[in-house]
């Protein structure tokens, strides 16, 4: 037995009917004079079965795997921790996942993974458990006032209708209450995956910081789509033990030699280096603007002497002149023009909670380098605290003195040889993630666009005020056009300025500088 929980469940809503073969045919099509060759042309006879297995053996060898693309499975996904969802499923850029969010839904006790745990080690993490539950409920009422004080602070005519926003305060509350959870927390998604990514899951699930619940996810992955397709056993090639990831050997190596103060060292390192801000500047090109001008004209088949760099800039980011800022579908992807972006490229250290970069790591196309929990868990309490949090006494303390037993419990199990991957489950949402994180302006300016509403989850929104400074400091021209979506809207024909209809935040941001920013709900 894996868990004493319910263990983690999935059942494919859609999927290609033969991925397998599809992937052979598209192979096929590559080389095909005769036009597309189809699951069914590559499976008739024995003569092309064997054509078939022999290319499929082949192409998976050389490397030649963007025809396992094409084969794609929607999951229905229950029982998994936001450990798992964190560290393995979203840790990468080629999937889709749709999560329940624990910013509008509020979460019921007992909804949590438990380890395979016997005795005073089971009793121990359960007791645990059940205080982060009960704070989080605790907290879920203490914060209540401080909602609507803030609330209706910012909309005094709405004090006249406030059963239109008793559905409403309560989310504010779930949002900052939620801080107080442990990760080992379930959660249930829907989640798409290519045969590609299926194939590289059950290659690497024996991997850091999850493995046993990743194993077993997988493992139900693939039973579910060998029972649509048998042939699909044939792709599989064996799971990388643990043992032999470079990861796993570094800190086998170094066990002896290491301290635990090297965590401590890291973690003093790194908050130096930020100064108190959520992120920082650490790389950029210097030719930033530059670079980006010439690929405008590029795009445009202008000389210099016809369309200067700021004429260039203007063109390509100017919301007035470049109207595909104002579009809800991102274009800017598709457009020649707006592809000019990806020229710029800019790194960053940042600091969230567990939580909050759960959201942020869904910006897929801005990858960061995040931990390994083992390699920088110091065993002191570490964590990020909301602003709302902040402004009630007896919610701080209770936040506090719940993420301290936290702790101080997750050490007790450590010191009783518990393993770190079960220990950790106890983690709070608020334990603080460090990472390196990079992108180019093409991806990076989708993300403040929308992270720079003052409605965005608060971490990731200080992070991007953080970061549009810091890249309007070494490149003024780019930076000037870096703002909120209100903002953009405000320079078009699109109105209202705000999309957000009731979910409006109260500050006309649309005639702030980043500079200015400043919120509290």
């Amino acid at each position: 037995m894996h868990f004493l929980s319910d263990e983690p469940q999935d059942t494919i809503l859609d999927a290609t009917d033969r991925p397998f073969e599809t992937a052979v045919a598209a192979a096929r099509t590559c080389y095909s004079s005769k036009g597309i060759i189809t699951a069914d042309d590559v499976s008739k006879t024995k003569r092309t079965r064997e054509l078939r297995d022999r290319i499929a053996e082949s192409t998976l060898l050389a490397g030649h795997l963007t025809t396992r693309q094409h084969a794609t499975f929607v999951f229905a996904m229950s029982n998994l921790s936001r450990a798992v969802t964190w560290s393995f499923l979203h840790s990468h850029p080629f999937y889709n996942s749709e999560q329940v969010s624990q910013r509008y839904v509020e979460v019921k006790p007992g909804n949590v993974v438990i380890p395979n745990l016997e005795g005073k080690e089971l009793e121990l993490y359960e007791s645990t458990v059940q205080a982060q539950m009960t704070a989080y409920q605790r907290l879920n009422e203490l914060l209540a006032p401080t909602v609507e004080n803030e609330f209706y602070d910012l909309f005094p005519a709405r004090r006249k209708r406030p059963e239109r926003w008793r559905t409403t305060l309560p989310k504010k509350a779930y949002e900052v209450a939620r801080y107080v959870l442990p990760v080992a927390t379930f959660t249930y998604l829907y989640h798409t995956v290519s045969s590609l990514t299926l194939l590289r899951y059950a290659r690497l699930c024996d991997y850091f910081d999850s493995p046993t619940e990743q194993r077993m996810l997988v493992e139900k992955m693939i039973a579910a789509v060998k029972e649509r397709d048998p042939l699909f056993e044939k792709e599989l090639r064996d799971t990388i033990p643990l043992e032999d990831t470079p990861e796993y050997r570094f800190f086998a190596e170094r066990q002896e030699s290491v301290p635990a103060s090297s965590a401590r060292s890291f973690v003093k390192e790194f908050d130096d280096r930020l100064g108190g801000r959520t992120s920082v500047l650490i790389d950029w090109s210097d030719r930033s603007e530059a670079t980006v001008a010439e690929a405008v004209r590029a795009v445009l088949g202008q000389s210099q002497s016809d369309l200067s760099d700021a004429d260039a800039l203007a063109l390509l980011l100017d919301p007035s002149k470049n109207h595909y800022f104002a579009e809800t579908l991102n274009v800017s992807t598709v457009s020649k023009l707006s592809r000019s972006l990806a020229h710029a490229h800019y790194t960053f250290a940042k600091k969230l909670s567990h939580t909050a970069d759960s959201q942020d790591q869904r910006h897929r196309m801005v990858p960061a380098a995040r931990p390994i929990l083992r390699a920088v868990y110091t065993g002191e309490p570490d964590t990020i605290t909301p602003t709302l949090m902040r402004l009630n006494d007896e919610a701080r303390d209770l936040f506090d003195a719940t993420n301290a037993l936290a702790f101080e419990n997750i050490n007790r199990l450590l010191d009783m040889g518990v393993s770190d991957e079960d220990a950790f489950y106890l983690l709070p949402n608020a334990y603080a993630i460090r990472m390196v994180e990079s992108g180019s302006l093409l991806d990076l300016h989708h993300k403040w666009r929308s992270r720079l509403c003052y409605t965005a989850q608060e971490e990731i929104f200080h992070a991007s005020v953080d970061e549009v400074k810091a890249v309007k400091e070494v490149h003024p021209t780019i930076g000037s056009y870096l703002h909120a979506p209100c903002w953009f809207r405000a320079q078009t024909p699109e109105s209202p300025y705000c999309p957000e209809g009731d979910r409006f935040c109260g500050v006309p941001v649309w005639k702030l500088e980043p500079d200015a920013f400043k919120r509290t709900l």
